[in-house]
């Protein structure tokens, strides 16, 4: 960049001077000195443009060293801003990052806001949903065992102080086994009445961080906990340099925050106050400022944090996005980060003594016949959460959004981190020459449809690629997708080469698999960018 910048002034003066050679010579010839006058004068203009456009340039260069919001920062508005809506009364005092790229698909199956009882029977917590655990942790639990919610079940071998406890209590049924004898699920058949491990929690305003954490690690509360790079349950010697947590989500048919929230203000409050004694530096709350959206009261009102604004499509109520914009994640310097539950949760071990894993879970899609909020507890079982639903042969039941969520078997458990279920159909029906007649709508982010002038339009969707896997060329899609300052394009082919140095320079320790999931949705090539960054993750964490 700079290099470029230096060879802007010679380039300027050899076009100045090529431009103004037939005037002189006209001049000389006895012409009249008005042309040679008027060049100048653009000459000059010019000139001043040049400086002026290196000189904002530069400032917003610097504006981003310094993770400041550039299109609020330069000698001249951008064009964005000029043009944007204005902000709404409540945001008017409000620093909002405005995030111009990514995409917002809209599905039908929207979740009703209502919160019905869900009626499950078993419970699981299934090993695999913690990245770095080994393959076969110690389980202390044999079926037949009776657990109350809060007691131990298994922990990993490799770090044996952070306990995973029982979500529910009840009656341990099943240590189902994967592949190569790992423990793929510990299944709990689920008391009627709810029986809770009470706990002793220190007292926050005298208690030492080191008491804090060994009572975390001991009831539970601890595996709430993710650090950013990588998405691993923190070490327990890990002091984060920041806490980040996101208070909306833009992903497909996502769960309303707001709603899961109510009722449940001392827990949260109580679950910021104890990260703030968690970290070396702030806890940082991201606000909805989307054009017709406006964050609980809970939310807004919410102490001891700093509230940061963000709007745009998808993914800007991703938590990396949001860390992007406010403190960049590096490999020295971790975050954690949490959802809005596993806050709650956290508190409630202050409020109410007790690990109370109850979720509020948005059931989504359009093949279900009442798509409707319910209340459970982590790892439902998903046949019980579907079963009033209708014949859901044929369709795809996903453990979070479309995008980013993991495909499960109709008899499966939902994930630990995760709040919502989308059901979508199966892409087992091709359209002939779909490609080249692109007639039946569909969400896409080329222009190609014209669904494109219709932006409240819903889909039905369905699982289909439209294409298989092509040659992996540059394309600059991805960048269009991902509203940080990364090329995610370039990443992943450093990635599969096994580039350390430009994986690193590239910020791969910034990304996690939801950052990129719509760039794998837009990519032509179709790739598994999801999996290529997952893998480079685990290289770069094996690394050390």
């Amino acid at each position: 960049m700079e290099r470029r910048i230096s060879r802007i002034p010679r380039l300027f003066t050899t076009g100045l001077f090529l431009l103004l050679s037939p005037s002189i010579f006209a001049q000389s010839s006895g012409g009249s000195n008005t042309l040679l006058y008027a060049l100048i004068v653009v000459g000059a203009i010019l000139l001043l443009g040049v400086i002026l456009q290196v000189a904002d340039n530069l400032l917003r260069i610097e504006a981003k060293r310094h993770n400041m919001d550039t299109d609020r920062i330069g000698l001249f508005p951008s064009l964005g801003r000029i043009f944007s809506k204005p902000l709404p009364e409540h945001l008017r005092d409000k620093d909002v990052y405005d995030l111009k790229k990514g995409f917002d698909i809209k599905l039908e199956g929207a979740a009703r806001p209502e919160i019905v009882p869900a009626q499950v029977t078993r419970f699981a917590l299934q090993p695999p949903n913690w990245i770095g655990m080994a393959p076969i942790p110690k389980v202390v639990v044999e079926p037949g065992d009776t657990v109350r919610a809060g007691d131990p079940i298994f922990y990993d071998k490799t770090r044996s102080e952070i306990q995973y406890v029982a979500p529910v209590s009840g009656e341990v049924i099943e240590v189902n086994r994967g592949a190569k004898r790992s423990i793929a699920e510990v299944v709990i058949l689920a008391d009627r009445q709810m029986q809770y491990k009470e706990f002793e929690a220190p007292e926050l305003g005298t208690a030492s961080r080191a008491q804090i954490v060994q009572f975390l690690l001991t009831s539970g509360g601890w595996t709430m906990l993710r650090q950013r790079p990588y998405d691993i349950v923190p070490p327990v010697d890990s002091h984060p340099v920041n806490v980040f947590i996101s208070t909306f989500d833009t992903a497909p048919l996502a769960p309303d925050l707001n709603l899961v929230v109510e009722g449940r203000d001392e827990a949260f409050q109580k679950g910021l106050d104890v990260l703030t004694r968690l970290t070396t530096g702030k806890v940082h709350l991201g606000l909805d400022a989307r054009d017709g959206k406006q964050p609980s009261d809970i939310f807004a009102n919410a102490r001891n944090v700093e509230k940061h604004w963000f709007r745009g499509p998808h993914p800007c109520g991703n938590v990396g996005i949001q860390i992007h914009h406010v403190a960049p994640v590096s490999a020295g310097k971790p975050v954690w980060v949490l959802g809005v539950q596993e806050v709650i949760t956290l508190g409630a071990l202050w409020t109410e003594r007790r690990f109370n894993a109850e979720r509020i879970v948005a059931l989504t899609g359009a093949p279900l016949d009442n798509p409707v909020y319910v209340r459970t507890h982590i790892g439902a079982n998903l046949g019980d959460l579907l079963k009033d639903q209708g014949d859901l042969k044929g369709n795809r039941v996903v453990s979070g959004n479309v995008l980013a969520g993991e495909k499960k078997p109709h008899d499966g458990f939902l994930n630990y981190y995760d709040q919502h279920v989308s059901v979508i159909k199966e892409g087992d029906k091709y359209e002939l020459f779909g490609w080249l007649f692109p007639v039946e709508p569909r969400p896409s982010v080329s222009r190609t449809f014209p669904s494109f002038l219709m932006p409240d339009l819903t889909f039905e969707g369905n699982t289909n690629t439209h294409g298989e896997r092509r040659a992996f060329v540059i394309t600059g899609q991805y960048e269009s997708m991902l509203p940080m300052d990364i090329y995610p394009q370039h990443l992943m082919k450093a990635i599969m080469t096994r580039n350390f140095e430009r994986m690193e320079g590239l910020g791969i320790y910034e990304l996690s698999e939801e950052d990129v999931a719509l760039c794998e949705f837009a990519c032509t090539s179709k790739v598994p960018v999801q999996a290529i960054l997952r893998d480079g993750l685990e290289v770069m964490r094996e690394q050390g």
